[in-house]
């Protein structure tokens, strides 16, 4: 059978003819917006006709917006994972995006989006560097490669082109993974204003009409699958060089500003997305649950024989590991909603058991010490305190780590990736012979922990007993008899 000759997706054969106003400029196409911003927005269109129109802009010199121009500025996201224990496998064709830009050869066309009637928001995803000031970005005339920069004549220009009024001022919404990027942006953009000697009123008017709200993002958005396109496109009836392949899983905590529901009806649409006071609680939770987690099964996942995440959480007892030490010995710690932290927890887990997605334990033991250290100490050191014993699951993961840093394990070389330093201390500490010695010199180090954890009571006992075991048995065993010791 000859193949089916598709047609590409354009916005006649979707039947999504209808155009909307331009509400949001974007600042990067990539995977993550159009797997998570657009989603959403697109979702706001359809559920409850918000009607928001987003003009895509063209992140760097070097990226391409042709293919999106091609298929009219429509792309299909597939989202696939697990959700209480089913197996969600879902397609969406999404039309939010109206037209792209390309802001370095298409200048002018950057700088009218500044006239739009109905633009209100700006969300962003340059990546962790993006959000940073270029001292080369002396002048104002443009096109600017830095995207603070690119954001400062935007609001300038409509500054200058209403007058500054003070009801056209737009809210910024960075989705950019660093703590406080919204005013990171914001000290950014003010920044260029004083260097390219702008008047003080559209200083003034950045601060009082202009909402800069901090965010929290979460969602694993792999993109094209270039790996089993194939499959995919048997799905469709058209052609789409833009498909997107996402998570089912969605974490939106936005820092609340200027009554932001009533302006963009996020709370309308059943998806997590979270207008707070204050989003710190939220960034908590994910670094010490879902990070934390990774972090902590680790070391007895790989000394196990385990390769991926999925496959040692369906393991009968890293499964049950990571579940003790998270239910019982993390979440107790964080003094957050107990049935909020469940149901966060529960949902890790079906994110852990995705089978559409496989992530290595090797990939995630990249800095391993500093990760444990941000991750999983507070919630270990936070047990004692307001326990007075030790966690034993959360101890017998820091003895893991110690056992890791060995850098083989029966005829296995471990994939050890960290600083030389690092690595290089740990050899010098496994030169002992006596697991005593080594919890202690390894525990006393403070340039691994920035404190000296033989001060915390019994510590280098039970981790002394927990690399004993580790070598002598199996790791369930091992687990198993320091369980009883610790009983």
């Amino acid at each position: 059978m000859e193949n089916q000759i598709k047609q590409k997706l354009n916005r006649g054969l979707n039947n999504t003819q209808e155009k909307l106003p331009i509400k949001i400029v974007q600042f990067g196409g990539g995977n993550f917006m159009r797997g998570f911003t657009d989603y959403v927005i697109d979702k706001l269109n359809k559920e409850t006709n918000w009607k928001g129109g987003i003009v895509n802009l063209q992140a760097t010199p070097n990226g391409s917006i042709q293919k999106m121009e091609e298929q009219d500025n429509l792309y299909t996201l597939f989202t696939r994972g697990i959700k209480k224990g089913e197996i969600i496998d879902e397609k969406h064709v999404i039309s939010a995006i109206q037209k792209s830009v390309n802001p370095y050869s298409d200048y002018e066309d950057f700088l009218a989006l500044a006239k739009e009637e109905e633009l209100e928001f700006v969300f962003s995803n340059t990546t962790e560097t993006g959000i940073a000031f270029d001292e080369t970005e002396t002048s104002y005339q443009g096109p600017h490669k830095n995207f603070p920069a690119k954001v400062a004549v935007l609001l300038y220009e409509r500054f200058k082109y209403f007058n500054g009024a003070s009801d056209k001022g737009l809210r910024i919404i960075p989705c950019e993974l660093i703590e406080d990027n919204a005013f990171v942006l914001r000290d950014i953009i003010i920044k260029y204003a004083q260097l390219w000697n702008l008047e003080d009123a559209f200083v003034e008017w950045i601060h009082q009409n202009n909402y800069f709200h901090n965010t929290l993002v979460d969602r694993i958005v792999p993109g094209y699958p270039k790996d089993d396109a194939e499959s995919y496109e048997d799905r469709l009836d058209y052609e789409d060089q833009m498909m997107v392949v996402s998570e089912t899983f969605l974490l939106f905590v936005i820092q609340e500003a200027g009554n932001l529901n009533d302006r963009i009806p996020f709370n309308k649409i059943n998806e997590q997305i979270l207008v707070v006071d204050d989003i710190q609680p939220y960034r908590l939770r994910k670094v010490r649950i879902l990070n934390g987690g990774h972090t902590l099964m680790l070391a007895p996942a790989i000394l196990s024989g385990k390769e991926t995440i999925k496959e040692s959480v369906d393991d009968q007892f890293i499964g049950k590991f990571l579940k003790n030490a998270i239910f019982n010995e993390v979440n107790p710690t964080l003094g957050l909603d107990e049935t909020e932290l469940k149901e966060f927890a529960e949902e890790v887990f079906d994110r852990f058991r995705n089978p559409f997605i496989k992530h290595h334990l090797a990939s995630i033991a990249l800095y391993f010490v500093s990760k444990f250290k941000v991750r999983v100490l507070p919630s270990l050191l936070t047990y004692v305190e307001n326990n007075g014993k030790l966690p034993v699951n959360l101890t017998f993961s820091l003895a893991g780590l110690i056992r890791f840093y060995q850098g083989s394990f029966g005829e296995k070389a471990l994939p050890l990736n960290d600083e030389e330093g690092i690595v290089a201390k740990f050899k010098e500490i496994w030169l002992n012979e006596e697991y005593e010695k080594v919890a202690e010199l390894a525990l006393s180090e403070t340039s691994f922990w920035d404190t000296d954890l033989t001060q915390v009571e019994g510590l280098k006992t039970a981790v002394a007993k927990a690399l004993y075991e580790i070598d002598h048995n199996d790791m369930e065993t091992a687990y198993n008899n320091f369980v009883e010791f610790n009983s």
